[in-house]
Formats: structure tokens, C-alpha cells, sequence
């Protein structure tokens, strides 16, 4: 380990994030099903298997990373996302669309907290974990480039049909796993055994179970949030289909969705701003918000859709910052992790039951 290279490490782990997530089929998948006859409600469905693969994969794909190690689980990562992308190209029916939906949502769990780790590890074997925030910002900002471009390619995706753009995909997943299979696995302290990570998943489920019978202020708060946002999210998703067939030129959906998903950032910015403003006049305020981004979408007029998705994209970021201050201020240090899993484990599930609801609304 002595030769171990902390610049070269970081730097792959970089690279897997600005290449691996730059997916112009994955970006608009939404709206290359709309173009292939698949209706809201189907789409909603397959939104929903998504969310399930989730939940269910959330906590073990953690595990997975103690018992394979994190560079295995990286490289099982950016194989499920080639595979998905193959299967996408291959797939002729719901069925095989929704498993390749499925390992899509693999990849994101596996990938989850396991690069983080990774980075973490490989700082403090240097002896500078204390540039781990740098770390975090620099591959946060590098995924929101990376997502933000891929949506800009949008109108490219329909353009090429979905079999092309999803080769596209394909090129840019099989180079972002050759560079997951050159990073170095980085081992601290003693390796734990299938004993102690089975003890620790029994342990985490259980810290999370006690932590939403114990907290119910917090549990409202969080499933309020989790709502707003599943909402938000929903309907930036079904305007990829929806904008197109109200006559938005296909050119132009990629800087829709990319001026629609700068209200997100707004949202965050604006929140500094209102510091003042009581926590359930934040919720009521963005909560009317999003309800009128979702009436908007049966609108047939593109300008007004376009509107909404910005304001509801805005307001979803306004409360998301808003609620995780008032839950970090509540919550000790020893519960933040818990927190994290908790909280993305009401977000799937909410996800779950609307996806598919929300489908078959606005189709």
C-alpha cells in the first residue's frame, strides 16, 4: 500500500461519476417510452418497479459493499447500468422494459454510499480524510453537470430513436466500468465477516424501525416532505411525454427540462433568503405550489406546463433545504445515519403508491 495513490484514486472516482452518469437515454427515458407507445400509466408502473427495487436493495447493497468490498460493488454498479442500457435496447414489452428498469435502479443502490465510502477510506489510508467536504462537493457538482448536460441531449435522444441513443449509453456505461476495474480497494481497521455485517444490517433495521416509532414530530415531517417532492418529481418526469404531445418541438424538450431543473436550484438558493419564515408557512407555500405545477400539466398549453414544472421544481428545493435544517437541528450526531436511510425509504415509498396513480391521472 505503500505505492497507494491518493490523487489517481480520486481522480478515477471522478471520472466514474462524470462518465458514468452521462446517459442521454437515461436522462429522457420518460419521453423515449411516450415515443414508443408506452402510455402514463405504464410508464407511472414502471416508475413505481423502479422505487420498489429500491427499497427493497437500499440497506443490502450497503452490505454488499462490507462483504465484497467497495471496488467489486463499484464495478457490479456500472455492470447492472450497461446491462440495463442493453436490456432497454433489447426489450419488446412492459416485462422486459420493467426489468430493465429494475437493474437500473440497482445500479443506483449499489453505486449509493459505496463511492462515498470508497473516497472516505482512500483519504484516511492517506492520513486526509479532513478533504473528504472537498471531495463531496467537488463529485456533487460533477453529477449535477453530468445530469444537467445529459438532459440538454434530450431532443438528441429522440432524434437518434431509442435504440441509438441507448448505444450512446452503452459506450459511455463500458468506459466508466473499465475505469471502476482500475481503482484500488482500500480496507481500514479489521475486514468484518458475514457474522458482523449481518449484525449490522439486523442492527440498522432495527435503529431505523425505533427511530420512526420515537420521533413523531419528525416522522411528519419527513413523510410531508417526502410527498411535496414525490409530486415535484412525478410531474418533471411526466412532462417529458406530456410537453412533446401538446406540440413542443422535440429539439427543445433538452433546454425545457434543463431550465425546468433549474427552479430546483433557485429553490435552494432562495431558501437563505427566507431563513425568517416559519417552518409551516414554508410547507403550506411550496405545498400550493406543487399543486398548481400538477394542475398545470393538464393544460394544453406548453408555456403554462413549462411554468409549472419550473415553480414545482422550485418550491420541492425551497422545503427540501428548509426540512433537512429543522431535522439536523433536532437529531443527535448518532442518528444521522439512520436519518439518511429513513428518510430516502419514505421517498421510495411514496413514490410507489403515486407513480402509478399519477400515471394513470394524467394519461
Amino acid at each position: 500500500m505503500r505505492k497507494f495513490n491518493i490523487k489517481k484514486q480520486i481522480s478515477k472516482l471522478y471520472l466514474v461519476t462524470s462518465i458514468g452518469y452521462f446517459q442521454i437515454a437515461g436522462a429522457s427515458w420518460v419521453a423515449l417510452l411516450a415515443m414508443r407507445g408506452f402510455s402514463l400509466l405504464e410508464i407511472g408502473m414502471l416508475e413505481s418497479i423502479f422505487h420498489i427495487v429500491s427499497c427493497l436493495f437500499e440497506i443490502p447493497s450497503g452490505v454488499a459493499a462490507d462483504v465484497f468490498g467497495r471496488k467489486k460493488t463499484m464495478v457490479l454498479s456500472q455492470l447492472a447500468s450497461l446491462l440495463s442500457s442493453v436490456m432497454m435496447i433489447l426489450s419488446k414489452d412492459f416485462c422486459t422494459t420493467a426489468f430493465a428498469i429494475g437493474l437500473s435502479a440497482l445500479s443506483y443502490n449499489l453505486a449509493s454510499g459505496t463511492r462515498e465510502a470508497l473516497a472516505y477510506d482512500s483519504l484516511k489510508l492517506a492520513g486526509k480524510e479532513k478533504e473528504y467536504n472537498t471531495f463531496a462537493a467537488t463529485d456533487m457538482m460533477l453529477y449535477r453537470i453530468t445530469n444537467s448536460t445529459s438532459t440538454l441531449c434530450a431532443g438528441l435522444a429522440l432524434f437518434l430513436g431509442f435504440r441509438k441513443a441507448y448505444t450512446v449509453d452503452i459506450i459511455f456505461n463500458f468506459t466508466a466500468l473499465i475505469i471502476a476495474c482500475s481503482l484500488k480497494e482500500v480496507t481500514i481497521g479489521e475486514k468484518r465477516d458475514k457474522e458482523k455485517v449481518l449484525y449490522r444490517l439486523w442492527n440498522t433495521v432495527r435503529e431505523s424501525w425505533n427511530f420512526l416509532l420515537s420521533n413523531k414530530k419528525i416522522r411528519k415531517i419527513m413523510a410531508i416532505n417526502a410527498l411535496v417532492g414525490a409530486v415535484s418529481t412525478l410531474v418533471l418526469f411526466f412532462l417529458q411525454a406530456k410537453l412533446p404531445l401538446s406540440g413542443l418541438n422535440q429539439g427543445m424538450l433538452g433546454p425545457v427540462l434543463f431550465l425546468m431543473g433549474m427552479g430546483a436550484a433557485l429553490g435552494s438558493k432562495a431558501t437563505s433568503f427566507f431563513s425568517t419564515v416559519s417552518y409551516k408557512k414554508v410547507v403550506l407555500i411550496s405545498s400550493l405550489c406543487v399543486a398548481g405545477s400538477f394542475f398545470m400539466t393538464f393544460t394544453k398549453s406548453p408555456v403554462l406546463m413549462i411554468l409549472g414544472g419550473f415553480v414545482g421544481a422550485f418550491a420541492d428545493d425551497f422545503l427540501e433545504v428548509r426540512t433537512d435544517v429543522l431535522i439536523n437541528e433536532r437529531i443527535s450526531s448518532e442518528q444521522r445515519a439512520t436519518l439518511i436511510s429513513v428518510n430516502s425509504f419514505i421517498f421510495s415509498i411514496v413514490m410507489i403508491v403515486l407513480s402509478t396513480w399519477m400515471g394513470w391521472i394524467m394519461g
